[in-house]
Order: structure tokens, then C-alpha cells, then sequence
């Protein structure tokens, strides 16, 4: 796989211009969000992909998504979180979060397909569920029936936070290294479950038109 293209099977990428989206009268529209990402997956630390090159091996991940602000046309953002678990290039279970309002609803219906296409193209299922969420100064840990994730901080330099800039992508702003302490998932889809391995948290800054 091509670096410019690691992108596009695990992480939530941004297409502007992209067609076939749930809603054909808003074509043309300008959209943008800012949010946070939490991840755990499979794969030893830090996790290549992240840095532009793919991994090889099996990638397992529960990503978590939490939009902090956006808008799709007019339609507001705030307050979406959804959790998307994986498998890197094979498929995608999505898990909304079940306390949305009608309207985030609405607004989730209509960013996944545009700025999300990635885990579109891939999604197996779509549910709308109960999501935990739990945040320390040095672990996370959110859940929805079918994932559970606890990271924590990887200590650097006398015990300082890891935090690396300039990702090759729009994702990955204020990353931050962590280490899986529980990373599991079960489903029709597969079933697994890893400790120690790569976590991180990261800001996304995105936009495009529809």
C-alpha cells in the first residue's frame, strides 16, 4: 500500500467532493469538525500506521470518535461520538452513541458518509448503543457492549507525556502516546483481546465540501 494511501481503510478521512451521500440536496454544501480521537489497536508502539506506514501484520482497533465542533451546512456537530472497532482494510463495526438527540442523530447521518468514508466503505454494521466514557490524568477508558478499551499514558523522559507533532495528517494534531491496558472486542465480525499495545489520543481538524 501506498503511504499517501494508508489513510483511507482505518482512519476517518476526509474526501472532499466525495458522491454518493446520504443526502443528495446537500451537495455542494461546506462541512468541518473538530474532534478528539482515543485509539487502541493491535499493533506494537508506536503504530506505523499513524506515521505513514502501514503495518503488514493484522491490525485490530476500537477508535474512538467525539466531535467537538463542526457543521454540515447548517446542521451542528457538537456532541457526536460514535466508536468505530476494526479491522484495518477488512471491515468496520459502527457503535453510535445511544444518548444522542434526534438532531446529532441527524448530524451523524450526514458527516459519516463525507468525513468519515473510510470506515463507510468498510462498515459492516451500524448501531446505535450505550457508550462509557472515563478520563484521568492518566487513563481512558470508554466502552460500548461489544468493546472495552483502558489506556494509559506512556511515561517519557522523567515521567513527562509523550507527545509527538507533525503527523503526516490532519488526524493526528497533539498526539499522544499511550499503552493499552485492556483492548477488547466481541462480535459476529471477531473476537479479540490485547494488552500492552499501542494507544494514543489525537486531535482532528478537518473540512471539505460535500
Amino acid at each position: 500500500m501506498k503511504r499517501r494511501d494508508f489513510n483511507k481503510y482505518l482512519s476517518v478521512l476526509a474526501v472532499p467532493g466525495l458522491s454518493g451521500t446520504s443526502s443528495g440536496a446537500l451537495a455542494g454544501a461546506k462541512w468541518s469538525l473538530t474532534a478528539d480521537i482515543t485509539e487502541a489497536c493491535s499493533c506494537s508502539i508506536p503504530c506505523p500506521c499513524n506515521f505513514g506506514f502501514p503495518t503488514d501484520k493484522k491490525c485490530e482497533g476500537n477508535r474512538l470518535v467525539q466531535i467537538l465542533s463542526g457543521k454540515i451546512d447548517e446542521v451542528d456537530l457538537a456532541g457526536i461520538s460514535f466508536l468505530a472497532a476494526f479491522e484495518m482494510r477488512k471491515w468496520a463495526n459502527i457503535y453510535v452513541d445511544g444518548k444522542l438527540s434526534e438532531k446529532q442523530n441527524e448530524g451523524f447521518d450526514l458527516i459519516f458518509p463525507v468525513a468519515f468514508a473510510g470506515f463507510k466503505k468498510l462498515s459492516k454494521t451500524i448501531e446505535r448503543v450505550p457508550m462509557s466514557y472515563e478520563k484521568t490524568s492518566e487513563t481512558i477508558k470508554y466502552s460500548v457492549p461489544d468493546s472495552k478499551v483502558e489506556i494509559k499514558k506512556l511515561p517519557g523522559l522523567e515521567g513527562a507525556e509523550i507527545n509527538i507533532t507533525g503527523l503526516p495528517s490532519n488526524n493526528y494534531r497533539n498526539y499522544v502516546q499511550y499503552q493499552s491496558v485492556v483492548h477488547t472486542h466481541k462480535s459476529a465480525a471477531s473476537t479479540w483481546s490485547h494488552e500492552k499495545t499501542n494507544g494514543f489520543t489525537s486531535r482532528m481538524i478537518v473540512s471539505g465540501t460535500v
